[in-house]
């Protein structure tokens, strides 16, 4: 896996395209954790959030880190 991504003479890190990408899929699962109700099950829904998205990022980055 490169450490860097060159974007117009810009050099990015390689985890910032997996972090956007990793944001978009939050946010779709939190309208639909929202929307069904699951929020109302946990007992803090802000530190269910927080955790969800830290799993979700940390899943994508040992995929694309392998």
């Amino acid at each position: 896996m490169p450490r860097e991504i060159a974007l117009s003479s810009l050099l990015v890190p390689s985890l910032l395209p997996a972090f956007l990408a990793c944001m978009l899929l939050y946010l779709l699962v939190d309208h639909l954790f929202a929307r069904i109700g699951l929020y109302r099950l946990v007992w803090h829904p802000a530190l269910f959030r927080a955790a969800l998205f830290v799993c979700m990022f940390s899943g994508i980055g040992l995929v694309l880190w392998a």
